[in-house]
């Protein structure tokens, strides 16, 4: 009888930091995963079932939130109302500049050329040493991510301002793909190492982001009418990591009425809940009138104080629209993951849950 995987979406091509991000959570033995050109496609493959998860780019720490990922989840149209957040990866994230090699030149270094160390005063600001000299003059066109290019701007503005021009694709590696087919060797991409051995590229430059920090969150995705209910397997959890629910939801507030932030605020202070990041998009309900994304300590289903269900009571009274969208085990540690682990997977829904078979 042949084994049936479970389905796992994700952000491509293949090699996309999406794709680095969802091998933290599911292991690729038992795991088909299926690359998708967009992160919509992402959103409609788990909406209509046709894969048992999805993983998607949330927010970065130096870049913010990826705008996409957010529009998607305001589904203002109601086109996605079975997309639930079941699950959240973090993936240091260590951009490199990918292209072709040409010999360095012998003639003097203008200001597309890299030579030597640049430090700045802050501590997580730091442009790439270089050991030996590279020329850039070759490259005429750098494409990435908006998010990696927004992640990379220092080094953009000084090595590639005058003579590169920028493309925004779907993904890092789509970037890399791209570049790869370039026979003339004008092109570059902000990618990741695993990309450039991918693609078969060279690395031209390696830390190209702006800060040493640079980590980007990813939600896992799942259809709340589905049978999917988590992973099989929870991860070994270290001594230095600390366990804790956080649920996201979303709103929106009657503009007209002062003060209706501040009494959502109260509501938290209230039930003394953590209140750990807010969001907001238009809700194209009126100019100036938005969804707001709220995240917020605990759980429902595991709430023996009843205080969420408390906050979500007094919410419902000073809020309009109430979803809830997500409720997700969080798992923080010292220190970031910053290498893909074989084995790291968890269910943050159901411990008992197997993988279909």
């Amino acid at each position: 009888m042949t084994k049936k995987y479970t389905t796992v979406a994700y952000l491509g091509p293949p090699s996309s930091y999406t794709h680095q991000a969802a091998l933290t959570r599911f292991n690729p033995d038992e795991h088909l995963l299926k690359p998708q050109p967009s992160i919509a496609d992402v959103f409609k493959a788990v909406q209509l079932a046709a894969v048992d998860y999805g993983v998607v780019p949330f927010e970065n720490s130096t870049h913010g939130s990826v705008i996409p990922t957010l529009e998607l989840l305001a589904d203002r149209e109601h086109q996605l109302s079975g997309i639930y957040v079941c699950d959240e990866a973090y993936l240091d994230i260590h951009h490199c500049l990918l292209g072709h090699r040409i010999p360095i030149s012998s003639a003097p270094q203008p200001s597309g050329t890299v030579s030597a160390a640049i430090s700045h005063a802050n501590d997580h600001s730091t442009l790439p040493a270089l050991a030996t000299s590279l020329d850039f003059r070759h490259i005429r066109h750098v494409y990435s991510h908006p998010q990696a290019i927004g992640q990379c701007e220092a080094f953009l503005s000084r090595y590639l301002r005058k003579s590169a021009q920028r493309h925004e694709v779907s993904s890092t590696s789509k970037a890399a793909e791209i570049v790869a087919q370039d026979e003339e060797g004008t092109s570059a991409a902000i990618s990741s190492e695993v990309a450039a051995k991918t693609q078969g590229l060279d690395i031209l430059a390696r830390s190209i982001e702006d800060r040493d920090d640079n980590t980007t969150r990813f939600l896992v995705l799942r259809n709340r009418n589905g049978q999917s209910q988590g992973h099989a397997t929870r991860c070994v959890v270290a001594e230095n990591e600390v366990r804790y629910w956080k649920t996201l939801v979303s709103f929106t507030v009657d503009q007209r009425s002062s003060g209706t932030l501040v009494d959502v605020l109260k509501v938290f202070e209230r039930w003394h809940l953590r209140f750990t990041s807010m969001n907001s998009r238009p809700s194209w309900k009126a100019p100036w009138h938005y969804v707001q994304f709220v995240e917020l300590g605990g759980r429902m289903e595991q709430d023996p104080e009843k205080l969420v269900q408390r906050a979500r009571l007094d919410l419902t009274k000073v809020t309009q629209d109430w979803r809830s969208r997500a409720a997700v085990l969080e798992i923080t540690t010292q220190n970031p993951c910053t290498e893909i682990p074989a084995f790291n997977i968890y269910s943050p829904i159901d411990s008992s849950a197997g993988i279909n078979a």
